[in-house]
């Protein structure tokens, strides 16, 4: 029988990264037992300054519409339901349902008392030495549903 050989690589694979998000709920409900509240948002910190840096600079060089695609892109891939508003001084991203929540409770995975920190935190984090700043209006820990708020700072 003649040998079939497949070649793929990782880009023919959709890009799913779901079960990562038990993963951080577990380590963040560690975090928030063992060492406080404050331990799980300076975590959140460091990670979004660094990981995000590459966004960060593209906020200081195109604004928010940097941050839009972010947005948009992430939400496209993780099939989640939202809508961004955008004008030269301010975003709104209304998330209807955090992907990740749901992933999270459908597979029984327990949701960390401080998970609402992977949007506030991050969010906060990234805005931070750019001309914006970012603001959480509401969170609903059951499904995730937030508002988010993105404003130029005050000179």
């Amino acid at each position: 029988m003649p040998r079939e050989v497949l070649h793929r690589s990782a880009t023919d694979n959709e890009y799913l990264h779901k079960d990562f998000h038990g993963a951080l709920s577990t380590g963040i409900e560690y975090l928030h037992r063992r060492y406080g509240a404050e331990a799980v948002r300076e975590y959140m910190w460091q990670f979004a300054s660094a990981f995000y840096a590459p966004l960060i600079a593209d906020i200081n060089t195109r604004g928010l519409a940097a941050l839009r695609e972010h947005f948009q892109r992430i939400y496209e891939q993780e099939g989640g339901e939202f809508s961004i508003t955008l004008s030269e001084d301010s975003l709104s991203l209304d998330i209807q349902g955090c992907p990740a929540v749901a992933h999270l409770r459908e597979n029984g995975y327990p949701v960390a008392e401080l998970f609402y920190e992977t949007t506030r935190t991050v969010n906060e984090a990234i805005c931070e030495g750019t001309p914006f700043q970012a603001e959480m209006l509401s969170y609903d820990p059951q499904t995730g549903r937030s508002l988010i708020s993105f404003t130029r700072r005050e000179l």
